[in-house]
């Protein structure tokens, strides 16, 4: 099963452009990251600049409309992630309890939907429009 474990770090939703993680949280993050490579469960993994760096796009009216960052209406704002492949949701929580956050920091543990999630008509319609590309 795949899990994606998003970093969610309070105040990140203000942060600066440009803003970094301190050389030794860097340093702890990446022995953490190693630990999960060795264990054979990583996919992927990221860290994303703060929102003020980025941009939102959304379809009211199904028109789309860019809003550049930061978002003041924001609460919370996903500061990296981490997508692997484990047994269980347990065991995708047991890494993420690993994980040598800090104070300010959360992560949240989603599971990733799978083809065989979805229900037998969404999955018909889903094979036949593959088969027509």
């Amino acid at each position: 099963m795949r899990f994606m474990m998003l970093m969610i770090p309070k105040g990140y939703e203000t942060a600066k452009p440009g803003v970094m993680p301190s050389p030794e949280a860097v340093a702890a993050m990446m022995k953490y990251n190693e630990s999960l490579q060795k264990a054979g469960v990583l996919l992927a993994l990221d860290g994303l600049h703060p929102p003020s760096m980025g941009a939102r796009v959304t379809f009211s009216g199904g028109k789309p409309k860019v809003i550049d960052g930061p978002f003041p209406e924001a609460k919370e704002v996903i500061g990296g992630y981490w997508m692997i492949d484990v047994k269980s949701k347990e065991e995708a929580i047991e890494w993420a309890r690993r994980c040598p956050g800090g104070d300010n920091e959360m992560i949240e543990v989603r599971q990733v939907q799978e083809f065989a999630d979805f229900p037998e008509d969404v999955q018909k319609e889903i094979s036949a429009d593959l088969g027509k590309k």
